[in-house]
C-alpha cells in the first residue's frame, strides 16, 4: 500500500459511519469511470500474474490432489 493510500484510509477512517459509506461509494464510482469492466490490473497485480504465468510454464505447480484440504 503507497503512503497516499495509507493517508486515505486514515482520513477515512476518522469519518463517522454514514459519510464512510459516501466515501466508498464514490471511489466504487471513481473505480468504475477508470475501468468500467473492472479490467485494469495494479502493478503489483501484474508483477503477480506475470509471476505465476512463469511459474506455470516452468511447470511449478501444484497437483491440486496433493494438497491437505483439512
Amino acid at each position: 500500500m503507497t503512503a497516499e493510500v495509507q493517508k486515505i484510509v486514515s482520513m477515512l477512517d476518522m469519518l463517522p459511519l454514514k459519510e464512510q459509506e459516501f466515501a466508498c461509494e464514490v471511489v466504487r464510482k471513481l473505480i468504475i469511470a477508470w475501468d468500467p469492466d473492472f479490467t485494469k490490473l495494479t502493478p503489483k497485480e501484474k508483477a503477480d500474474l506475470e509471476l505465476a504465468h512463469e511459474q506455470f510454464e516452468k511447470g511449478e505447480t501444484v497437483n491440486f490432489s496433493d494438497v491437505d484440504w483439512e
